[in-house]
């Protein structure tokens, strides 16, 4: 699998099949699987005191991103992405 690189952008669908562009804005591995934290590109670019939305996808073995589906699974995942984050402050 080729390295995902914070700031690269790409598209996703969302559930009406609007595509919609996202940028990376960090990435964990996590036992062996790879997450990376994204948020719409749009949403970057506006210069507001607003919170932006973030998410986190998982990387298939394909190097797909898939949504995480279990809650265990995206606590573990807030919690790496937390903790990097307050390491950086």
């Amino acid at each position: 699998m080729d390295k995902i690189e914070v700031g690269e952008v790409f598209t996703i669908s969302d559930e009406n099949e609007e595509e919609l562009e996202v940028e990376v804005i960090g990435t964990v591995t996590i036992e062996g699987t790879d997450y990376v934290a994204v948020s719409f590109v749009e949403d970057l670019q506006e210069e507001t005191d607003e919170d932006i939305d973030i998410f986190f996808l998982k990387v298939d073995q394909d190097g797909d991103f898939v949504a995480i589906d279990s809650d265990d699974e995206f606590e573990k995942v807030s919690s790496a992405f937390d903790d990097m984050v307050s390491e950086e402050e």
